[in-house]
């Protein structure tokens, strides 16, 4: 069974920073790319950024040059660096893992808010 733990969440305000934590427990044999997704209200869940087992990266175009994404392999644990957070930033930020034979699995999701 496939734990994600995440982590990091809170306010902040305008122009500040964040770090988001995701830590996968369980069955990790198979683990492949590892990603961020964020859902706003009345808004579909979008991706963030993504990185795979072997470090390439991709970024939401909203993102760029804002947020990074980096990886622990021998921890299974995956990072988001959040800089010059802007208030439409703010949403809950859940943490998807991908393993062999597409198997998905979702953190529970942690808020973040950024005030003005």
């Amino acid at each position: 069974q496939v734990q994600l733990v995440e982590s990091g969440g809170g306010l902040v305000q305008a122009g500040g920073s964040l770090r988001l934590s995701c830590a996968a427990s369980g069955s990790t044999f198979s683990l492949n790319a590892m990603g961020w997704y964020r859902q706003a209200p009345g808004k579909q869940r979008e991706l963030v950024a993504l990185i795979t087992k072997g470090g390439t990266t991709v970024y939401a175009d909203s993102i760029k040059g804002r947020f990074t994404i980096s990886r622990d392999n021998a921890k299974n644990t995956v990072y988001l660096q959040m800089n010059s957070l802007k208030p439409e930033d703010t949403a809950v930020y859940y943490c998807k893992a991908e393993y062999a034979f597409n198997r998905d699995y979702w953190g529970q999701g942690t808020q973040v808010t950024v005030s003005s």
